[in-house]
């Protein structure tokens, strides 16, 4: 009798060991995953005063919106690593940057500088990779609060500390088209 009670408080220990490792592999996915955001993030930031100075030898009429852009890189550099305020930073700068490529489409001479093709077919493929990188770390967030909130895992995550996390997504006046004046 003394070895099944020993074995069904072996077994118990053994689930509770598995799911509190797979609590943390799953909250480590998502750590990883943000910071291949902030990876991406890091490649657009680094684009874009390059982007704007081509641009700028072609647009001197259009300053203020160099200044907005600079600006708002500055802010979603400056927004931390919380992800709600890093995803609104970061859309204001996308919106931005859509704005000057969409002007920039009307200078012909700037249309035609190689220097400006290449930095908007890099800008476009970093775009898509944040957009990837963003998709998985929406996706680990999804199987990690899915294992804080249902049976048997949310027995132990709130004991434990882990708390639900947040999804990277894009605030309301980021999904606005961008106004382009000439």
């Amino acid at each position: 009798m003394a070895w099944w009670i020993l074995g069904l408080a072996a077994l118990v220990l053994v689930l509770l060991v598995l799911l509190y490792n797979g609590l943390v592999t799953a909250r480590n996915r998502i750590r990883n995953a943000w910071s291949q955001i902030e990876v991406q993030l890091q490649r657009r930031s680094d684009l874009i005063p390059d982007l704007v100075e081509t641009a700028r030898g072609y647009m001197q009429h259009e300053s203020g919106i160099f200044d907005r852009i600079l600006e708002a890189r500055r802010q979603a550099t400056a927004a931390g690593s919380a992800v709600p305020a890093r995803a609104a930073a970061e859309a204001a700068l996308g919106r931005q940057v859509q704005g000057l490529l969409a002007l920039a489409e009307a200078v012909p001479a700037l249309r035609a500088s190689e220097t400006m093709q290449t930095l908007q077919e890099e800008l476009a493929t970093t775009e898509n990779r944040i957009a990837f990188a963003r998709q998985f770390f929406n996706d680990a967030v999804l199987d990690f609060n899915n294992r804080t909130q249902t049976l048997p895992g949310s027995l132990l995550a709130g004991p434990l500390g882990f708390a639900p996390e947040t999804y990277f997504e894009a605030p309301a006046e980021a999904k606005a088209k961008p106004v382009v004046r000439f």
